[in-house]
């Protein structure tokens, strides 16, 4: 894998769902009470949407979806990012795509005036340990597809990275596809995070051919790289990937960062932490990582940036960073 000359537009263009999240404190009795899972997401239909976040007391309101969450965590450290996501013209939508803006991210399409499905919300409950419970309603942002890519923004990027959750419709396969092929025909590098153990089990042919014929890198947990094989054994399935993978990263929990890179494995520590809001560790950890990656840093270097924007954000309630990232990188002896 050759890293991009930094010359072009943006260094960093995700794509991905761009979702609203509402965030409120809970205990798990509310939880059992609502009927809401604790711990993990789920899709939800409108009428369920409604009725949780009729429900949610003190809401906390910001752009996300995972891709995006990393993006506004790149901006912050001072990368030139763009965003590939579909809104609805309707208030949320212009919610998104002017909080995008502020944050310092391009939101390159407008948001899509008479669209049929309102723009995409998550209702995520936040316990007293930090698990958060995500109850998503994806709306207008599943239908993103081949005609929301435009080739001269994915031309434009040094690297791109594209959000796993998009791939349960065949129309955000072919928008990754088209993305990925243009960046790197272009001269740009291209990239995955696999986003959710469910999701590989819906696609995980479609997911390993895309990994094997158009993917860069690989960004992921424990539990997403052993989905790929169906098994629990990790460090095979590392392996595994890294075989058809150039740059392969998976997040551990409190056991560390495993890099493979061109067949050589990196392991990196963590200093376990308990959270206060779980919600966006993964995805500040890519954030940190992919700075790293567009500015030239070894790879133990991008996993302890990454630790470090993931460290942050779990310190306080919201998908993204508060604290200046670059000043705790600085202080880490990173940059």
């Amino acid at each position: 894998m050759t890293l991009p000359h930094p010359t072009k537009k943006y260094q960093v263009v995700g794509i991905g769902n761009a979702i609203v999240d509402v965030l409120s404190r809970s205990d798990d009795s509310f939880l059992d009470h609502m009927g809401i899972e604790k711990g993990i997401m789920q899709l939800v239909e409108r009428d369920r949407a409604e009725q949780l976040y009729g429900a949610m007391e003190n809401r906390v309101q910001a752009p996300g979806g995972s891709v995006a969450n990393t993006l506004a965590g790149i901006g912050k450290l001072g990368l030139r990012t763009g965003f590939v996501g579909r809104v609805r013209d309707d208030a949320l939508g212009r919610f998104y795509a002017e909080g995008m803006e502020r944050d310092g991210t391009d939101f390159v399409n407008p948001p899509v005036v008479g669209g049929e499905l309102p723009t995409s919300r998550s209702m995520i409950f936040v316990s007293p340990d930090g698990e958060r419970s995500m109850n998503t309603y994806l709306g207008i942002s599943a239908e993103l597809g081949p005609e929301d890519v435009s080739e001269d923004v994915a031309a434009q990027a040094e690297i791109v990275f594209l959000e796993g959750y998009l791939f349960d419709k065949p129309k955000g396969k072919d928008a990754f596809t088209r993305m990925a092929r243009k960046c790197r025909a272009a001269g740009g590098i291209a990239g995955i995070a696999i986003s959710d153990p469910f999701c590989v089990e819906r696609h995980r042919d479609d997911f390993l051919r895309l990994i094997a014929n158009e993917m860069d890198y690989v960004i992921g947990n424990e539990a997403e790289i052993r989905s790929l094989y169906q098994d629990d054994h990790l460090d095979k399935d590392l392996e595994r990937v890294a075989a058809v993978c150039p740059l392969v990263v998976c997040t551990r929990s409190g056991d560390g960062v495993s890099v493979m890179k061109d067949g050589q494995r990196i392991d990196v520590p963590v200093t376990k932490v308990v959270p206060i809001d779980a919600t966006g560790a993964g995805d500040q950890f890519a954030a940190g990582f992919l700075y790293g990656l567009a500015t030239g840093a070894d790879m133990e270097t991008c996993a302890r940036m990454g630790t470090v924007a993931a460290s942050e954000v779990i310190a306080h309630m919201g998908p993204r960073p508060e604290a200046d990232v670059k000043a705790l990188l600085r202080r880490e002896g990173l940059i």
